[in-house]
């Protein structure tokens, strides 16, 4: 099928060869053109301006949009719509909030319209293995574009959640769950590096991924890593967060489901980016204070 394609970073880009590797007649357009020469070198047609991808592709026209949640896309929504048709429709394949995506599917509805909302998961992997995709939206317009589903996703790795939002609402709980996924084996291999074995964390990593109950990809990406770097001396304790953590955590408080997990997890990515907290400060003030122990000074 035609499709265009708006934003070309890290996972776009992929996606991108992945559908023309299908077969897909692709328009691409982001705003760097030495981006869009290499999305053309694998095969994709450049486009210059928002406005040469719509005159590019046939109607109905299906636009692909991948850039960062939040005010980009609402930028190129906007942008896009002068040049769009009814009948044309726009999919968010990024990590928008998905109450947002049900504003924006009432907004284009109101224009004649069509929103999809694609959670994509599989990161910078997705190229070779490909991408789990959680889709909201009509039944009608899913179907629509499922040949492009199908070729993004590996074997029964997309499906249509319900209406619109659906998808990213589905996309941010899982991220919610990776964050307490990740967290349990950063403690675990910080319990086993401070033991008194001097164990080697890459040959664990490697043996809890033949068979046991705690295998997982994220695991094997343990491995990968401490393999690379034992003692992982490359890297700064700094872990960032993009928001579906905070989301999936409002979404548990909205609606009464304790979820203590996933939020002490977001908490700790907050710790890891204070190392020398006024906090941490305040108490070893306090424990001097009230019981004269020891504080370290700088």
């Amino acid at each position: 099928m035609q499709l265009g394609f708006v934003g070309l970073g890290k996972m776009g880009g992929f996606m991108v060869q992945r559908l023309l590797g299908g077969g897909h007649e692709i328009v691409a357009y982001v705003r760097t053109a030495e981006t869009v020469r290499k999305a053309e070198a694998l095969g994709a047609r450049g486009a210059h301006s928002l406005a040469d991808l719509a005159r590019a592709l046939a109607p109905p026209r299906a636009v692909w949009v991948m850039v960062p949640a939040g005010d980009a896309v609402t930028q190129v929504i906007e942008d896009l719509l002068p040049h769009l048709s009814k009948g044309d429709v726009i999919i968010d394949g990024g990590n928008s909030y998905y109450k947002e995506s049900i504003r924006r599917s009432e907004h284009l509805r109101g224009k004649g319209i069509g929103f999809m909302d694609c959670g994509t998961s599989g990161g910078v992997w997705g190229l070779k293995v490909g991408y789990c995709l959680m889709i909201g939206g009509d039944q009608e317009t899913f179907e629509r574009l499922e040949p492009a589903f199908r070729t993004l996703a590996p074997p029964d790795g997309y499906a249509r959640m319900g209406a619109a939002g659906a998808g990213h609402l589905v996309k941010m709980v899982h991220n919610g769950v990776e964050y307490g996924m990740m967290q349990a084996y950063a403690e675990g291999f910080d319990i086993l590096k401070a033991s008194p074995y001097g164990l080697d964390l890459h040959r664990i990593s490697h043996l809890w991924n033949q068979g046991s109950v705690v295998r997982s990809w994220l695991l094997e990406l343990a491995e990968s890593a401490l393999r690379e770097d034992p003692g992982l001396e490359k890297l700064q304790g700094y872990v960032q967060d993009s928001g579906e953590g905070r989301w999936t955590v409002l979404e548990a408080i909205e609606r009464d489901v304790p979820a203590p997990i996933i939020t002490l997890s977001l908490f700790e990515r907050f710790h890891s980016r204070r190392p020398d907290s006024f906090a941490a400060r305040l108490l070893a003030a306090l424990r001097n204070q009230f019981g004269g122990h020891a504080v370290k000074t700088k």
